[in-house]
């Protein structure tokens, strides 16, 4: 795996940095960890494989001390913008649906209780799981971000599984539900305008600004940030135990009727 200069060496790093195939996980010395999704070194295909393997990484991250603050970004100049559906199993099944239930849960349920700071590095079109971005604590995106939620309308099912959440928090309540039902989309200059990201700035400057947001964050007490952290996500974590749950069960159930509708 590669890891970025002054990062922490590979031989040095825990187990859990090699562990999962389309996370490359660095360490600065002072404790900033870069979580980079990606396929096979380039921009991340949403699959199965990363939906089943992010709720293990967050925990690992969440147990390793050696963090200090987290960094999430993307891989070229998009943050995710493609899904491998098939890849997800066939969720017009039962036992299919179990299983994006549990894993679905735990990864916005962890995201939400991460015991330290979160920023986004959003380095482009955020178009699936646009609710991994916006529910850092701080959310730097590229003038090149737009984000949607492309898969769920478009496959014909709830978009239940935190994304609701996400956005609601993050736009408002009414603005929310009008670009949900439409299947709409908003720029990064909106998203700034509307108060649900904290910079825009060029491409190139996305994660350098993220990483001296983290750094600067770092340099405190590793007790005041994992309690700051904990204090200021009450209302999402609060809001995500309770909405997750019944929306990825209506997603489930509309995914089920899928079998029963009319081929295209």
């Amino acid at each position: 795996m590669q890891h970025q200069t002054g990062g922490t060496p590979a031989a040095s790093a825990p187990a859990y940095f090699s562990a999962y195939e389309n996370f490359a996980l660095t360490r600065t010395q002072t404790g900033v960890l870069t979580v980079r999704f990606h396929t096979n070194g380039g921009p991340v295909t949403f699959t199965g494989t990363i939906h089943s393997q992010f709720p293990g990484l967050l925990e690992d991250i969440a147990f390793d001390r050696g963090n200090q603050a987290v960094i999430l970004t993307g891989t070229g100049g998009a943050f995710i913008d493609a899904i491998d559906g098939p890849s997800l199993g066939d969720v017009t099944k039962p036992m299919a649906s179990d299983v994006d239930y549990m894993e679905g849960r735990r990864i916005v349920q962890r995201l939400t209780d991460l015991e330290m700071p979160l920023i986004a590095a959003v380095n482009g079109p955020a178009s699936v799981h646009s609710e991994y971005a916006l529910l850092a604590d701080v959310i730097i995106a590229s003038d090149t971000t737009v984000f949607s939620d492309y898969p769920h309308l478009a496959f014909g099912i709830v978009p239940g599984d935190g994304v609701h959440i996400a956005w609601e928090e993050a736009l408002g309540l009414n603005r929310a539900r009008h670009l949900i039902m439409t299947g709409g989309s908003f720029t990064a200059r909106q998203a700034l305008e509307w108060g649900a990201v904290a910079e825009v700035v060029p491409l190139e400057e996305v994660l350098p600004r993220a990483q001296a947001i983290a750094e600067n964050i770092a340099a405190r007490a590793q007790l005041l940030n994992r309690y700051t952290a904990v204090t200021i996500r009450q209302r999402l974590s609060r809001r995500m135990a309770d909405g997750a749950a019944l929306g990825l069960s209506l997603e489930a159930l509309t995914a089920a009727n899928l079998a029963y509708l009319p081929q295209k």
